[in-house]
């Protein structure tokens, strides 16, 4: 299962669709709120977020601590160096402008 921790419908949408367009469609859980992340089984291969979004990055360094084996991959504002800084001292993995993010989405669906 992916994770998906996206608040904006636009992105919401284009994940979906890529994720519904691949051969093998992942399952994906859609989440909208970063506190819903803390009810979530450890276990998901991949955890997807707008690192913008408030309280993102908080959520999404609490649950690598319960689930190390999820991969992490974030896009951001690449204007945003605040919060660019705080998601790698978070321990985002993977750190992506959102342009380069969507140019590459099917291979974060797999």
């Amino acid at each position: 299962m992916l994770l998906v921790l996206v608040r904006d419908l636009l992105f919401v949408s284009k994940i979906t669709a890529t994720a519904r367009a691949a051969a093998n469609p992942p399952l994906l859980a859609l989440l909208r709120d970063p506190a819903n992340l803390a009810e979530q089984t450890p276990g998901a291969r991949r955890l997807i977020l707008d690192a913008n979004l408030p309280g993102a990055i908080q959520a999404a360094a609490a649950y690598k601590c319960r689930s190390p084996s999820t991969a992490i991959v974030a896009f951001v504002a690449h204007t945003d160096a605040q919060t660019i800084a705080l998601a790698r001292e978070g321990g985002i993995e993977k750190l992506l402008a959102r342009s380069a993010f969507f140019d590459h989405l099917d291979s974060f669906l797999d």
